[in-house]
């Protein structure tokens, strides 16, 4: 069977792995262009790029597929395609190429959670069930044909950057056993249901700013969803952005107003005031500086300001 893989971040490498250490004749990887990345805007390939060139597979980046890399695509004569995390919206014409058809590999229990952020989604709005799908894939959006699903639990204090890291090899041994039950002609096939659909757009940086008046729970899991990009971010009193890697629920039993500071000490930590009860951030980051445990910032950077920025405008009450 001859393959073409599709994909970009570390969530679809090991897939790329297992379809090559199982067996099967990966004869292409398409994935996304390099991007510029740190502070000197070094041009770096993507996770699934180096695991491909680690196996000696050809790479072929398009800046969109269905323009500059049909051509390609169609020249490898693939039987199946496999999408995992790739970025780009296939078109029917390329999606027509392979002889078999498009399995994804998605990082949620679709219907739920269709779109570019899943795992960040899922953890954003609370859940504390996930999992993966792999699907037939077609020109919408996440909406082909189900194929296989495994629920996983998403532990307590779970990131993002965490979640993902859990279910790429879930979703690696699940596209293996959907590809051998395709082959085998057992494998299930259920549509969509639509009443139970929901659709996520992708994550913007603006999202990470923290608005002091919801719920501290809330608060918590956008923190926890949004690691470790864009991260969710506080602003001092003095105008200041801070990242916030890590935080949790704290009571607020005076019912301060939301943002007020209430603890900001080298021995107890940061704790702020929210909607309902409070947040403590265990580990931030100033701007410039590195990733650190709260109460060691605190130590040697003094807060003397006594709120946060709520949304737009600071909170005096």
């Amino acid at each position: 069977m001859r393959v073409v893989f599709l994909g970009t971040p570390e969530f679809g490498v090991p897939s790329l792995k297992a379809l090559v250490e199982v067996g099967y004749e990966v004869v292409g990887v398409f994935t996304q262009p390099d991007k510029p990345k740190g502070r000197g805007n070094k041009m770096l390939p993507s996770p699934v790029k180096q695991c491909a060139a680690a196996y000696g597979i050809p790479v072929f980046q398009p800046v969109k597929i269905r323009v500059d890399g049909i051509e390609d695509l169609r020249a490898l004569k693939p039987d199946l395609c496999v999408t995992a995390a790739f970025g780009q919206i296939l078109s029917q014409e390329v999606l027509d190429i392979p002889t078999i058809g498009t399995v994804n590999v998605h990082s949620s229990l679709l219907p739920k959670y269709r779109g570019s952020a899943p795992i960040n989604w899922a953890i954003i709005e609370g859940e504390t069930v996930t999992g993966v799908t792999t699907m037939m894939t077609n020109k919408g959006l996440d909406t082909g044909d189900i194929l296989l699903q495994k629920a996983v639990d998403i532990l307590p204090g779970e990131t993002a950057e965490e979640l993902t890291a859990r279910l790429a090899p879930i979703g690696a041994e699940l596209l293996i056993e959907t590809i051998r039950r395709l082959a085998a002609g057992d494998c299930p096939r259920r549509l969509q249901n639509e009443e139970e659909a929901s659709y996520f757009p992708m994550l913007k940086k603006e999202m990470g700013e923290i608005d002091w008046r919801l719920p501290a729970r809330q608060i918590v899991c956008l923190a926890r969803g949004l690691t470790p990009w864009p991260g969710a971010c506080l602003t001092w009193g003095n105008g200041e952005v801070i990242k916030v890697w890590q935080a949790e629920e704290a009571d607020n039993p005076d019912h301060a107003a939301p943002g007020r500071i209430l603890v900001a000490d080298g021995k107890q930590g940061l704790i702020i005031a929210a909607g309902v009860g409070a947040v403590r951030v265990v580990e931030l980051q100033a701007q410039g500086g590195k990733r650190m445990n709260a109460k060691d910032y605190l130590r040697g950077h003094p807060v003397a300001f006594t709120h946060c920025t709520v949304t737009e405008e600071e909170n005096h009450d």
